[in-house]
């Protein structure tokens, strides 16, 4: 038994090669959740309201809506673009509908679909802010969630107020940043 433990690691590792990246990223997922002040399972539970919102959104509006669904500790923000006051408002029914969301914040713009270009400056916004946060290093990043949509960003998070007045301040003062809307729990 002994002269066969050997063989069969020898066999098994070349199929272990591709679990890598899952195994990577289940260990950055639970250094993420270790710092957060969510618990694990409203952390998986704000994914799950965030996937089945965006999903039921997609199967009512199909392409006639542009949104994005982010959920944090159980409060969801909406954000996007409506054609009609009537689809926003129904979108905001269809996310309250998810088992477990707490309370909607619908920041939708009514208009048309924004495009893809401005959603690409969109998500280097982002990725400047939550740089300019981690380099003043005032507060754990990972505490607030930052989504720009057409240069509005809206931070998320449980935070102090002290955090929110220094994430808001941040953002605030980023290039191409044209508002800062804080839709932050405060612990304090």
């Amino acid at each position: 038994m002994r002269r066969l433990l050997p063989l069969l690691l020898l066999a098994v590792i070349p199929a272990l090669q591709g679990c890598f990246p899952v195994v990577a990223t289940g260990v950055g997922a639970g250094a993420l959740m270790a710092g957060d002040r969510r618990t694990s399972g409203i952390y998986i539970e704000d994914q799950g309201i965030e996937l089945k919102g965006a999903s039921r959104i997609e199967d009512k509006y199909k392409d006639g809506v542009h949104v994005n669904v982010t959920s944090f500790n159980r409060h969801v923000l909406l954000t996007g673009e409506a054609p009609s006051d009537e689809v926003r408002q129904g979108a905001s029914q269809v996310v309250m509908g998810v088992p477990n969301v707490v309370d909607v914040t619908n920041e939708m713009a009514i208009g048309n679909v924004a495009p893809y270009s401005s959603r690409s400056n969109d998500t280097y916004i982002t990725s400047k802010v939550k740089g300019r946060m981690i380099d003043a290093n005032r507060f754990a990043p990972y505490h607030v969630k930052v989504v720009t949509e057409n240069g509005v960003v809206y931070l998320m998070g449980m935070v102090t107020r002290r955090e929110a007045d220094d994430a808001a301040e941040i953002a605030r003062t980023t290039s191409d940043v044209r508002k800062v809307v804080k839709v932050f729990e405060y612990i304090d």
